[in-house]
């Protein structure tokens, strides 16, 4: 995969141009070297000072690359499983200085963010159903509209679904995104029924052979049962009607919550059956490695980023990107 902008601008979406592919590898690495700004000041300046300052790997370098992963918020389990397996590298074959230990440090970042990576599934037929689901505040309906609009650049049909009805503004929202990205939506009142707005979603996807159906779940703290027992009802609504709906369940998750993140993950993933990660305001935080420990502890592959307010900040996530972005 790789970091793809496919967005016009925010209030008139339209195409991108054609540029050759060294041009947009060009592109997509600037991007997420920008996104990953306040993240690669803070790791990768002590990551320059160990490469600097180390001739020959010892327990001490090793030592402080903990530390400065730990910082980072890959998480203890994480950054513990890296430096085992370097330590473990280094009785086979001594790290020969810093620019190694960061090669096989980036090695082992990359490892870590492709192992939970499966193939996207696509149904037999359209549409294809994917939930977003996460706490309010995390820009789960701005991600929804941008999806939305992300499909439409790669020419596929798209269609939202205003299923947050417990919160007026979060249809109102989706509203304007779905004029930005140029989609329809189905919604209905406020406090009415999600599954019932979902049924009519479903039908309407089905009848008019829209190729993605997003649904913008209700935001909603993984510790309410009754509003998860609700999503379950929205899985039953969508399966009956649409073969192994839904297809993809992303949870949103703002980056800037840290190991935060990391318990609302588990939560969603147990309830919600999450099959992937949208990382969102990850230019707003010094703490990017988050992305790390759920592809590690969760078994959860990052699918997009989110990196700003326009349209057409919502990339495609890449581990090789993120990583070389992040370490050089």
């Amino acid at each position: 995969m790789s970091f793809i902008s496919l967005f016009g601008s925010l209030n008139e979406p339209e195409k991108p141009e054609q540029q050759e592919p060294e041009e947009k590898k060009s592109g997509i690495f600037s991007r997420m070297r920008d996104a990953v700004t306040r993240t690669r000041e803070s790791l990768g300046s002590k990551i320059e000072g160990i490469v600097a300052m180390t001739r020959a790997v010892d327990e001490s370098a090793l030592e402080e690359l903990e530390m400065a992963l730990i910082s980072s918020d890959i998480g203890i389990q994480t950054t513990t499983e890296i430096l085992d397996a370097l330590r473990e590298r280094a009785k086979r074959q001594a790290i020969d200085g810093g620019e190694e230990l960061r090669s096989l440090l980036k090695e082992q970042i990359r490892g870590i963010l492709e192992a939970p990576i499966k193939p996207i599934p696509n149904p037999a037929a359209p549409p294809k159903v994917t939930f977003l689901v996460g706490v309010n505040g995390a820009g789960k309906t701005t991600t929804s509209g941008k999806l939305a609009a992300w499909s439409q650049a790669q020419g596929r049909s798209a269609l939202l679904c205003a299923a947050d009805t417990f919160r007026a503004a979060a249809i109102e929202q989706l509203e304007v995104w779905a004029s930005r990205s140029g989609v329809e939506i189905i919604k209905t009142r406020q406090g009415g029924d999600p599954a019932a707005v979902l049924y009519d979603a479903a039908s309407a996807a089905k009848a008019r052979n829209i190729a993605d159906l997003y649904v913008d779940t209700a935001g909603r703290l993984h510790t309410k049962t009754g509003l998860m027992d609700e999503l379950e009802k929205m899985r039953r609504t969508a399966a009956r009607l649409i073969p192994e709906a839904p297809h993809e369940v992303l949870l949103v998750l703002d980056a800037v919550t840290g190991q935060n993140g990391l318990q609302q993950a588990r939560q969603f993933t147990q309830s919600a059956g999450v099959t992937g990660i949208v990382l969102t305001k990850l230019d707003g935080t010094a703490k990017g490695g988050i992305a790390v420990a759920i592809a590690r502890e969760l078994n959860l592959p990052v699918r997009f980023a989110g990196v700003g307010e326009k349209m057409t900040d919502l990339l495609e996530f890449s581990p090789e990107a993120f990583v070389d972005s992040l370490l050089g």
